[in-house]
């Protein structure tokens, strides 16, 4: 939500076709095959086909933004995944809990999922370049590709089986 904030108020300018207008940090294009690479290395995915992946990449969008940016604020409605391609952001639970998040990693996907407030804080370190997928066109996705559907349900469900696994070790 912080995002489209910026976006709005003009601290983040995009073009007509949807693109962050100003200085590129990184240059070059993200093809729609770079994307799918990096959407293989996101564990929510992990059980997508490869043509399962390929509409996600359609739905998603590569932003650049400049360090200091907020991306999400702890306790703000959450509807964006962003996956890092490019950068480092931290990440700050609490003041005594931060991490760093650096390329390949991402953030977001309980929100993507169930649009529910964020659980952490998340601003840009240096200069990021993101792949950002956005809540309502994932869920128009899922309405689509109800096999999506499943292989994140089995994806999830093995996520639970090996928290509570680590619970009762």
């Amino acid at each position: 939500m912080e995002l489209v904030t910026r976006i709005l108020d003009g601290s983040i300018s995009y073009s007509p076709r949807g693109e962050p207008r100003g200085r590129s940090f990184f240059g070059g294009r993200i093809s729609q095959d770079d994307k799918i690479d990096r959407l293989e290395e996101v564990g929510l995915l992990a059980g997508c086909s490869r043509r399962q992946l390929r509409a996600i990449a359609r739905i998603s969008e590569v932003i650049e933004v400049p360090a200091g940016t907020v991306l999400a604020r702890a306790g703000a409605p959450g509807d964006e995944f962003f996956l890092i391609m490019d950068g480092s952001a931290r990440v700050e639970v609490s003041a005594r809990k931060r991490s760093k998040l650096e390329p390949g990693q991402y953030f977001g996907e309980m929100s993507l999922l169930d649009g529910g407030p964020r659980s952490a804080s998340v601003a840009a370190e240096t200069p990021l370049r993101l792949l950002v997928i956005k809540r309502r066109d994932f869920t128009t996705l899922l309405k689509e590709a109800p096999e999506l559907t499943q292989s994140l349900l089995a994806t999830l469900s093995q996520r639970v089986r090996h928290a509570e696994a680590a619970l009762t070790d």
